[in-house]
């Protein structure tokens, strides 16, 4: 994966269209997890235009990955290093949260 998109110019409405779309996680060299977005937030004010955002994304059940900043791929939006939080088990599979401030 290469060329990352700044954080920094990333809006919930960037991330609305994508509601339910498959995502790719580089979890290591060889291993790539697909993430399904559930779920996108407002999470209130802060310095980010258009204010704080939280992303949920669903991955297939099986071993957790570490909290961590992980290389995210998704063909309109190109590839997002974000940060990834486990949440827990979700429906149909591991939660992980990215949060946007």
């Amino acid at each position: 994966m290469t060329s990352t998109v700044d954080l920094a110019k990333l809006h919930i409405d960037d991330f609305r269209p994508h509601q339910d779309a498959e995502f790719e996680m580089q979890a290591e060299r060889d291993r790539v997890v697909p993430l399904n977005l559930t779920k996108i937030e407002p999470a209130g004010n802060s310095g980010r235009p258009g204010g704080a955002f939280s992303l949920l994304f669903t991955a297939p059940k099986g071993a957790w990955l570490p909290q961590a900043i992980y290389p995210v791929r998704h063909p309109a939006l190109g590839v997002i290093e974000m940060f990834l939080v486990p949440i827990g088990p979700v429906a149909h599979g591991n939660g992980y949260q990215a949060i946007f401030t």
